[in-house]
């Protein structure tokens, strides 16, 4: 468990890749992992630059559908596992049946909520730009 303000956030065990855990850019950071490839190696087979690949595992950015079905076929993973951490996917990663320690796990669930408040952000910003760019049109 971790503190989020006032409230205690669990990650769970058994799915480090569930959606209230993990993001689109986890899931596909941890399925090209497994599937042993580098961020080059995949951004090539895709069909992308490397900065764009990243993106998507940093989710600053998502891809398009035709990209999501190539992720999810060279992945070995279902396109639904990617967007929302149901069907085919990983499993949560085993080491010897080791527990994570409690400062890991905690680490961990501070990060994603850290990581989904900074794209919440990220939204709101674009939302203001745009507003603030139709605002320069109109005089």
């Amino acid at each position: 468990m971790a503190e989020s303000g006032n409230r205690a956030v669990a990650v769970p065990e058994d799915n480090w890749f569930a959606a209230d855990v993990a993001t689109f850019g986890d899931r596909l950071a941890g399925a090209r992992e497994v599937a042993g490839l580098s961020q080059e190696e995949l951004a090539l087979r895709l069909g992308v630059r490397l900065t764009t690949l990243q993106a998507w595992e940093d989710d600053l950015a998502e891809p398009r559908g035709n990209r999501l079905q190539m992720l999810a076929g060279l992945l070995n993973v279902s396109l639904t596992w990617l967007l929302t951490a149901e069907g085919d996917g990983l499993a949560a990663p085993q080491e010897g049946d080791r527990p994570l320690p409690a400062a890991v796990s905690e680490a961990l669930t501070e990060l994603t909520r850290l990581s989904a408040h900074a794209s919440a952000l990220a939204a709101e910003v674009a939302r203001v730009e745009k507003r603030l760019r139709q605002a320069l049109r109109q005089g």
